[in-house]
């Protein structure tokens, strides 16, 4: 379903809408809902009234009632409650509006009006991004995989094209505001479709091929070296994970600058397009989810679109080391024992710990290459993250105080959610080399810790954060805005707002 959001500073007088949208806060006295609702004609806060005493309708946050108005200008109505006011925050407000997003294909409209109450500027926030956001992030459905309809089935098939036009009679926000969130939410989708692809229509070559379409689209540098730049290089760890497969590795190297730039950030994502653990082979049951391995580099892929819409005085470096862990004859062993880019020595124990190592020649390079200011990275690397964390927050292991601290206020804003874990020394003995100078995995004791402290040793004195998205790139539930199944674009969003701190 395609979307487009409008932006106008009118209320509802000679409005004419296929379905108007009302956000209704919970109110402790009834009588006191008149004052909420004053902005409404007498018809539809009658209407809303009989809704909340006849009890088909709660202004609990998130509940909604849609009925037939009887009014031949706007004949659907859709009520959604907002909870309490003095709860509302900056998430709870785009969980509200993923909620609305969600109940679009319901509405089965081609013309929706969405009215922003007044009591929404008693908020510190700019609500039109984070509404616009929120209702794009909740209409997400990836269906390019779906059959066509039968003629029999199409009188039942959803609207394909809707215009929301966001009602802002007090001017609380702006066009340019709306068109923020749009972008931000836009670049998040791109991002979970890239995620949601298949492992046989999207490999190393297409994610390169992602990413020459976004430079060119905004005028970025790019560069991609091959297997055999890559050899030459001495890159053992990426090389030896891809190995095993038919598909050649990339390494992708975008760039973005701005004439004002004052500092320079390298992002990281980890593209493992397919993982079946190489020789160390993961169990069947839910190997298929292993194409969501590249979610890393889906975020980076994402950011660097939304980068090259909003144009940040930033200078901002994209690398993803991008291939598919796969088991045959050539494949890497338990046992080998590869050289990095930096020219430590590594004992591969398991074949299945390979995102680490092919972050670790990236990070490295990307530091030899361009010595950024700073260094995030981003990977599906460890379940042991899932165990520790769930699915509502990022793990994170840094180098850097202030950093962690900056990327933790991000995940707060975006709502991607990040949480510090400990790194003091002792967890790096059991990474410690039997015969050379790191083993690739420290066991199943404390496995995000110790496989985040591995990637420690590639990043030098350099500023760096790692994020941990095993649990937060797909599976999460009970959040609106984001999809039943499938990917979530996670890390999209805190990396523009990282970015955006980083500007100032």
């Amino acid at each position: 379903m395609e979307i487009k959001l409008d932006y106008k500073t009118k209320g509802l007088e000679s409005l004419k809408t296929d379905a108007l949208i009302l956000m209704i806060p919970e109110i402790k006295k009834n009588k006191e809902i008149g004052k909420q609702l004053d902005f409404l004609p007498d018809s539809l806060i009658h209407l809303v009234k009989q809704a909340i005493k006849l009890k088909v309708f709660s202004e609990k946050a998130e509940s909604t009632h849609l009925m037939v108005t009887g009014i031949d200008d706007m004949p659907r109505l859709l009520l959604v409650g907002t909870g309490k006011q003095d709860k509302l925050n900056q998430e709870t407000l785009r969980r509200i509006a993923g909620k609305i997003g969600k109940k679009i294909k319901s509405l089965k409209s081609e013309a929706i009006s969405l009215v922003l109450p007044p009591w929404l500027s008693e908020l510190s926030l700019d609500v039109g991004t984070i509404i616009a956001e929120g209702l794009l992030l909740g209409a997400y459905d990836f269906n390019k995989y779906s059959s066509a309809p039968t003629p029999d089935e199409e009188d039942d098939q959803p609207v394909d094209k809707v215009k929301i036009t966001l009602l802002d009679a007090d001017k609380m926000t702006s066009a340019k505001a709306i068109k923020q969130g749009e972008t931000r939410a836009i670049a998040t989708n791109y991002a979970r479709d890239l995620g949601n692809t298949p492992g046989n229509d999207l490999y190393p070559e297409i994610l390169a091929k992602e990413a020459e379409s976004i430079a060119l689209e905004y005028n970025m540098k790019i560069r991609i070296l091959d297997q055999p730049e890559m050899e030459e290089l001495g890159m053992g760890m990426l090389l030896g994970v891809a190995r095993g497969s038919v598909r050649p590795p990339k390494l992708i190297l975008m760039e973005y600058q701005h004439p004002k730039a004052k500092k320079q950030l390298a992002i990281v994502g980890k593209g493992v397009t397919f993982d079946s653990g190489g020789i160390s082979l993961k169990p069947g049951s839910g190997m298929d989810e292993m194409k969501y391995d590249m979610c890393g580099a889906a975020a980076i892929l994402g950011a660097m679109k939304a980068i090259g819409e909003l144009k940040p005085k930033l200078n901002i470096i994209g690398v993803i080391p991008a291939v598919e862990n796969m088991p045959d004859g050539n494949a890497q062993r338990p046992g080998d024992i590869v050289t990095a880019f930096n020219g430590k020595r590594v004992e591969v124990l398991n074949t299945d710990a390979e995102g680490r190592l092919i972050l670790g020649d990236a990070l490295s390079y990307t530091i030899k290459e361009y010595s950024p200011d700073g260094i995030i990275d981003f990977a599906t690397l460890t379940g042991a993250c899932i165990i520790a964390l769930g699915h509502y927050a990022s793990g994170v292991i840094s180098n850097n105080e202030e950093l962690t601290r900056q990327v933790v206020e991000a995940g707060k804003s975006s709502g991607d959610t990040v949480w510090p874990l400990p790194s003091f020394p002792e967890y790096e003995e059991s990474i410690k080399g039997k015969f050379g100078d790191l083993l690739n995995t420290g066991g199943r004791e404390a496995g995000t810790i110790t496989a985040g402290l591995f990637l420690k040793n590639f990043v030098e004195e350099i500023p760096w954060v790692h994020v941990d998205i095993a649990g937060t790139a797909w599976g999460v539930k009970h959040i609106s805005y984001q999809p039943a199944k499938g990917t979530t674009g996670v890390g999209v969003r805190l990396l523009i707002d990282l970015i955006g701190s980083w500007q100032a």
